[in-house]
């Protein structure tokens, strides 16, 4: 592959392009490490319940902060390193959640619990728009399966939180977060590599950061149409979100109330639907390459409902099962909404990878305070029964415009 050729692009890949499945694979691996290192967040809540005695709104909280922080600083990020990339903020980034989860495992009250999740929120918010973006540089002509693979770690990470509980939290306590720092080093140490080769792609089209910079403010605005298609994206998001923000933060005690499980059955099960929806986020990506964005994100949303609102009145074993299917088929979706939405914006991959990763932490975490309260207030098992219905809003997915409309738009663009 040439050197014009590994340009960042800022369109449409051409076909000759080939996909660089080596960075895909560090990059994707990165991810996992980072959101490894954010789950431990959330794992530390049974822990935290019973050392320091905080209610589920205070959980909440803490998982608003984390969330929230990385929600709106991706945008952000994003729309900054459009005009002008910055490969070595991948590995500063990293070094902001090494110094968070160190706070978090020595961390001796509610509010500096906070401010280190704080930290880890803001190295997530500087890893997810430019991870996205170097997947975007290596995918070549597959998008969707570039995107899949780098989100696949992610989800990865996030479904070794009921491991991490169960194997380092419950014996080590609040103390064994600090073991994350490890985890934390090694991403910095990838992500020096990954910058090195992002550096050389911006240095061998030297016109590249100038282009950029010049083109952006003269671009027309959006139209009514992609601005309306954006909006039924983040609906779609909102509700995906606070389904998972619920499952992942409060599931665990559901299954400690409803089915007496000890704290490390109770994580069996969340990490039975936290490994399905890694597996759905990496099957999602192709199978947007073959059937369309439009039709996976319609299937993934409203095939997940009759599971979602079964689950709460299922005996233990299905719902052991219930939750491996769901989580597998709400999260078909979660890649292929990015590229949708970088499809729907061509030019602006690191805004639109803030705008819909980061909005997804985003509503996570207003979920998380939501979902808390309403814990508190009609009980754990009553929140749980309602939070089935939310993957409904599905059916805002028939109003998207089809994958053909877009790319109609991406050419008169």
């Amino acid at each position: 592959m040439s050197n014009q050729q590994a340009a960042l692009p800022t369109s449409t890949p051409r076909q000759t392009e080939g996909t660089i499945y080596k960075i895909l694979m560090i990059i994707g691996l990165c991810h996992l490490l980072n959101d490894a290192i954010q789950a431990v967040v959330p794992a530390m809540f049974p822990i935290l319940e019973k050392t320091m005695g905080l209610s589920f709104t205070q959980l909440g909280i803490i998982a608003f902060a984390l969330n929230m922080v990385s929600s709106v600083m991706q945008p952000i990020v994003g729309i900054f390193t459009d005009k002008k990339p910055m490969p070595f903020a991948l590995p500063i980034g990293l070094t902001f959640t090494l110094v968070g989860v160190l706070g978090l495992g020595f961390a001796f009250n509610f509010s500096f619990i906070v401010l280190s999740v704080i930290f880890i929120g803001l190295g997530s918010a500087v890893f997810h728009p430019e991870g996205s973006r170097v997947a975007y540089m290596a995918a070549g002509n597959r998008r969707g399966l570039a995107q899949s693979i780098y989100q696949v770690g992610g989800n990865t990470g996030q479904a070794l939180a009921p491991l991490i509980t169960a194997l380092i939290l419950v014996p080590l306590g609040q103390l064994g977060a600090s073991w994350f720092s490890i985890v934390a080093a090694l991403a910095v140490i990838l992500l020096i590599y990954i910058a090195k080769w992002y550096n050389q792609r911006l240095l061998s089209t030297p016109n590249l950061r100038k282009k950029k910079a010049s083109t952006f403010p003269d671009q027309p605005g959006l139209s009514k149409e992609i601005i309306r298609a954006l909006g039924f994206i983040l609906l779609l998001i909102f509700a995906r979100s606070w389904y998972i923000s619920g499952m992942t933060n409060f599931y665990a005690f559901y299954g400690m109330k409803e089915y007496a499980l000890t704290i490390k059955e109770s994580q069996l099960f969340l990490f039975a639907f936290l490994v399905a929806g890694a597996l759905g986020t990496f099957f999602g990506g192709p199978l947007a390459d073959l059937f369309g964005k439009k039709k996976i994100i319609s299937f993934s949303m409203l095939s997940t409902v009759p599971f979602s609102i079964l689950i709460p009145h299922m005996p233990q074993m299905l719902a052991f099962a219930f939750l491996i299917i769901s989580g597998f088929i709400l999260m078909t979706s979660f890649s292929v909404t990015v590229v949708y939405a970088q499809e729907l914006v061509p030019g602006k991959i690191g805004l639109m990878s803030g705008l819909t990763v980061g909005l997804a932490f985003g509503m996570g975490a207003i979920g998380s305070v939501g979902l808390g309260y309403i814990a508190d207030l009609i009980s754990l098992q009553s929140m749980i029964k309602w939070l089935g219905v939310l993957p409904l809003l599905g059916l805002i997915s028939f109003l998207l415009p089809s994958d053909q409309k877009v790319l109609e738009w991406n050419k008169k663009a």
